[in-house]
C-alpha cells in the first residue's frame, strides 16, 4: 500500500458532490504528493527559489513498469449481534493501524467500510480488500463477522457516478459512525 495525502488537488465539481468516504467533509480521493504545479514547477520560478529545485513526482508505475491508478472500496461484513461498543472500538482500532480507512458505519450486526486504494489494477485492489477483514480481525478485536458485499471501482467511475447524481449515500466525516 502507497502512503497518500487526502486533500482537494482539483477543487472542482467532485468537492460540492461530496465523496462516499467524506475525506476531511469534502468530497476528495487522496492524491498522491507530486511536485507540485505553477511557475516554479514549470522552470519559471522568482530569482529567490533559483537555488532550489523539487524532489521529482514519485514513480507512478508499480511492478513490471505498470501505473498505480486509486480504487475507491466498500467492503461490507455482517455476521452475529455484537455489542455496539466493541463494534465501534474494533473500527476505530482497524482505522488507527490503517489510516486509509475513510470511513466506517457500523451496526450490532454489520459494518461497511469505505477508502482508497492503490493498486495497478481491479484484481490487486479487491484481493487486499478481501484479505482486509481477516488479517486483523485479531489485532484490531473485530467481530467474528464475513464478509458479504465488495465494491471496487475506479476513480473516473466514482466521479461520474457523483456526477449523475447516483453516487454512495452522502458523505460523513471521516472516521467510525453508526448507521
Amino acid at each position: 500500500m502507497t502512503s497518500v495525502d487526502t486533500g482537494d488537488a482539483a477543487g472542482g465539481a467532485e468537492s460540492a458532490a461530496g465523496d462516499a468516504g467524506g475525506v476531511g467533509g469534502v468530497g476528495t480521493e487522496p492524491v498522491a504528493r507530486g511536485a507540485g504545479t505553477g511557475p516554479a514547477a514549470a522552470g519559471g520560478g522568482s530569482p529567490a527559489g533559483a537555488g532550489r529545485r523539487e524532489a521529482p513526482a514519485p514513480d507512478p508505475r508499480g511492478e513490471g513498469g505498470q501505473v498505480s491508478k486509486l480504487w475507491h472500496v466498500t467492503l461490507s461484513v455482517s455476521g452475529p449481534r455484537a455489542p455496539l461498543p466493541e463494534v465501534r472500538r474494533g473500527l476505530e482500532q482497524l482505522a488507527h493501524d490503517h489510516p486509509f480507512l475513510l470511513t466506517s458505519r457500523y451496526a450490532t450486526d454489520h459494518a461497511e467500510i469505505r477508502y482508497w486504494e492503490e493498486a495497478r489494477d481491479l484484481h490487486d485492489a479487491a484481493a487486499v480488500a478481501l484479505r482486509l477483514w481477516g488479517e486483523h480481525r485479531s489485532s484490531a478485536q473485530l467481530p467474528p463477522w464475513v464478509i458479504v458485499g465488495l465494491e471496487v471501482i475506479d476513480r473516473e467511475t466514482y466521479h461520474q457516478r457523483i456526477a449523475e447524481g447516483y453516487g454512495p449515500p452522502p458523505a460523513a466525516p471521516v472516521g467510525v459512525h453508526p448507521f
